[in-house]
Parts: structure tokens; C-alpha cells; sequence
């Protein structure tokens, strides 16, 4: 239970926060905080990237569903390949969500669209998936 003297320091500390910056970034910053809380708890994890992590460049479609992904080392893997890469911390800016029974990646939110996985271009490959 908070007491009256607890919530007083409480909001003396966030004053004193607060006031140390500027109305426009504590606003930036719930934004930003609100633009992608909800996008992330879409996510079923985000793994931790291991140091020489891979990023995904390209997406592999088949019927206009993504079936697989070309990395940066111009590997190209299927989607559940992918998945396993992505918890194993192997692939960069990726989380792991599901539909049904079927996991798949998703960048993980931030302010840009540009390094979203929709973003990024179809590859042609002669691997069947």
C-alpha cells in the first residue's frame, strides 16, 4: 500500500524529472513509448541478437505469402528455418510472433518503416519451400 508520504516523493521525483526536459521530448517520448508498446506485445518473444547476428534483406514469396527469407550473408532459408535463427539470436531485428499454429518473424517496432519486413523486396530463388 502507498502511503501519502510515498506518493508525495513519487511526484516530487517525477517533477523533478519532468522538469529537467523539455514539454516536446517527454511528449516524443510517450509517443514513442505508445507507438510501439502495442505493436511489441504482439510479439511471442524478441530474442537476444547474438554479436555477429545476420539481418534479413529480401523475402522469399511463394503465392503471395512470405515462405522464406535471403539474409545478409545471401543464405536464403525458409520461413521456419528463419524462425529457428531468430530464437537462436542468429537474425537481427526480428521477433517471433504466430497465427494459428504457424510462427513467423516481425520486425521488431520503431520509429521507422524503412526496416520494416514489408519494406523490403521480393527475391527470386530456385528453392522450392
Amino acid at each position: 500500500m502507498i502511503t501519502n508520504k510515498q506518493e508525495k516523493e513519487n511526484q516530487n521525483t517525477n517533477q523533478k524529472t519532468n522538469a529537467t526536459m523539455p514539454q516536446s521530448e517527454l511528449n516524443k517520448a510517450d509517443n514513442q513509448d505508445l507507438s510501439t508498446a502495442l505493436p511489441r506485445a504482439a510479439l511471442d518473444e524478441i530474442p537476444e541478437c547474438k554479436a555477429d547476428a545476420v539481418s534479413i534483406t529480401g523475402l522469399v514469396k511463394k503465392r503471395g505469402r512470405i515462405a522464406g527469407y535471403q539474409l545478409s550473408d545471401n543464405r536464403i532459408v525458409s520461413r521456419e528455418e528463419g524462425v529457428s535463427l531468430a530464437k537462436a539470436g542468429e537474425i537481427k531485428g526480428v521477433g517471433i510472433a504466430h497465427k494459428k499454429s504457424t510462427e513467423y518473424l516481425k520486425s521488431i517496432p520503431d520509429d521507422s518503416e524503412n526496416n520494416n519486413l514489408s519494406a523490403l523486396p521480393t527475391v527470386k530463388t530456385d528453392k522450392t519451400f
